[in-house]
């Protein structure tokens, strides 16, 4: 039920972000930034529990899907908001923060082959534009 507290939360505040946005179920129903959300959600719980294959599995059909990709080992905070998203890369040890929002074609990557952190940290409130590469060095 967790899940879909959280989801539900970000459904709300993309509701709340978008003008263009007329109500909660145009969210659900036509937001790749949510459906990409649904499907981090639980390709991360399945991470967390060690079923790696399966959530990388979820993970690459929301790729498919939606044209974002959020590695399953990513930490991804509470309102999220993905406006435009196609195009977002977000490494495995990447960490965003609460209450966000990223634009298309944005990568948080990393340049090293560390297996430890190696992608970079948002923290909370942060609006990342449109294009931007924040890459972590080791």
């Amino acid at each position: 039920m967790k899940i879909l507290k959280e989801l539900y939360e970000d459904a709300i505040n993309i509701k709340e972000k978008d003008p263009a946005c007329r109500n909660i179920v145009e969210v659900i129903i036509l937001y790749p930034g949510f459906h990409v959300l649904v499907y981090y959600r639980i390709a991360h719980f399945l991470y967390t529990h060690q079923f790696f294959f399966l959530a990388r599995l979820i993970s690459q059909l929301a790729r498919f899907f939606t044209g974002i990709e959020i590695h399953p080992g990513a930490k991804i905070g509470r309102k999220l908001f993905i406006d435009h998203g196609m195009g977002i890369v977000i490494g495995e040890t990447a960490t965003v923060g609460d209450n966000c929002t990223i634009y298309h074609n944005v990568t948080l990557g990393g340049t090293g082959k560390d297996k430890n952190k190696r992608h970079p940290d948002i923290g909370n409130h942060v609006i990342v534009g449109c294009g931007a590469k924040v890459l972590r060095t080791n």
